[in-house]
């Protein structure tokens, strides 16, 4: 059996995603689940993905915002437009 994957690997990988769809698409929390489940299948659970959010959520590199239903995207930068 191959080698589970670690919670920063999951993570890293569903920040690539956020990032690469970002002012595309709005992605839930289950969009990364399916994601990463199809990029690591068997070797990462329901309870890793979760804690890879959480992980993304808590460092300040995502965030969460609500349109009607919950989206994890990247955090919006104060002032964009003067840079």
């Amino acid at each position: 059996m191959a080698e589970p994957v670690t919670v920063e690997e999951v993570a890293e990988a569903m920040y690539k995603l956020v990032a690469e769809v970002q002012g595309k698409k709005k992605l839930k929390p289950g969009d990364l689940t399916k994601a990463a489940n199809e990029m690591f299948g068997d070797r990462m659970d329901r309870k890793t993905a979760k804690e890879a959010i959480r992980l993304l959520i808590e460092s300040g590199r995502c965030v969460y915002t609500y349109f009607g239903g919950s989206f994890i995207e990247l955090p919006h930068v104060e002032g964009a437009a003067n840079k």
